[in-house]
């Protein structure tokens, strides 16, 4: 493997917005001053195929598309995860298409089906793995409730070198942490609101949306954990923690419709978010936006 996966992993992952034209078709091409000044800054390992990406509102081609067309503008500048998910069949021909287009590794997005069971979504993530030809795999749990064990029994599949934990329950993921093999690596999944408080707890590395628009903030925000400096890294993040207040409004319906607003702020317009996401920002939305955009130097 050409990168330390290891290390990106207890770094920032970067979860790319998905651009679109006038047609609202998508427009990967547009990513690259974006993914240019990220990995410039130092961010570890973009993401393709992400939440922040509107992954649930992609087709399967255009992700298998999104995926072939990232890797390509990265290069061999930095590792890349690939995220994978929604029925078995679909995600796993993006697990295939994402190791032909030559990802790192996969993230295996929590299946949303109503009727999912702990070991039916071993049997998943077994599949998936088999798919992308044994590819490194980084879970992604939106949803604690199928308990330790039930963490513990993924964890325990071959190629599951970490698990992007994106619940508000940190005693859980510690619970987790202590019943899981020691090698894998627990991410803060809430960007960098929540970093400190899972770092305390044994997390290494956050996921970020900031990273499309401020990778430097994000970037100091990590050292000051690797660091140790709490009050340095909640100083930094008090700072930037407006533009996560906006994304979190409309039961975080403007999660993604927060990045996208920003860039276009800043000219570096992606295109609107697609339904069901909220678009655009309202004009107190906006006004706070612009707000948070003008006190930190970036407009």
């Amino acid at each position: 493997m050409k990168h330390d996966l290891d290390k990106a992993l207890g770094g920032i992952s970067g979860i790319l917005v998905t651009p679109y034209d006038d047609k609202g078709d998508i427009a990967p091409a547009k990513l690259e001053p974006i993914l240019d000044r990220a990995l410039e800054a130092g961010v570890h390992m973009p993401v393709v195929n992400g939440n922040t990406g509107e992954f649930y509102a992609l087709t399967t081609d255009e992700a298998c598309t999104m995926v072939a067309e990232v890797s390509q503008l990265i290069g061999d500048r930095a590792p890349l995860l690939a995220g994978v998910g929604r029925g078995i069949k679909d995600a796993c021909r993006l697990a295939e298409a994402s190791a032909k287009a030559g990802a790192s590794a996969l993230m295996v997005h929590q299946p949303p089906d109503p009727f999912v069971s702990p070991r039916g979504t071993v049997d998943y993530v077994r599949q998936v793995s088999e798919a992308s030809g044994g590819l490194p795999l980084m879970l992604y749990l939106r949803n604690d409730a199928i308990g330790t064990d039930g963490i513990k029994a993924l964890c325990d599949l071959p190629g599951v070198k970490g698990v992007k934990w994106a619940t508000p329950n940190p005693m859980k993921m510690a619970a987790a942490i202590e019943a899981c093999d020691p090698s894998i690596t627990w991410v803060c999944g809430l960007a960098e609101v929540w970093a400190p408080p899972l770092y305390a707890l044994g997390a290494r590395g956050f996921t970020s949306g900031l990273i499309n628009i401020w990778p430097e903030r994000s970037m100091a925000i990590h050292a000051a954990l690797e660091a140790g400096d709490y009050p340095k890294a909640n100083a930094l993040i008090n700072e930037m923690k407006p533009f996560e207040d906006i994304r979190a409004e409309e039961l975080n319906g403007t999660n993604v419709t927060g990045v996208k607003a920003a860039l276009q702020a800043l000219g570096r317009d992606c295109g609107p978010t697609r339904a069901p996401s909220a678009w655009p920002l309202t004009e107190t939305q906006q006004a706070k936006m612009r707000g948070f955009l003008s006190a930190n130097g970036l407009l």
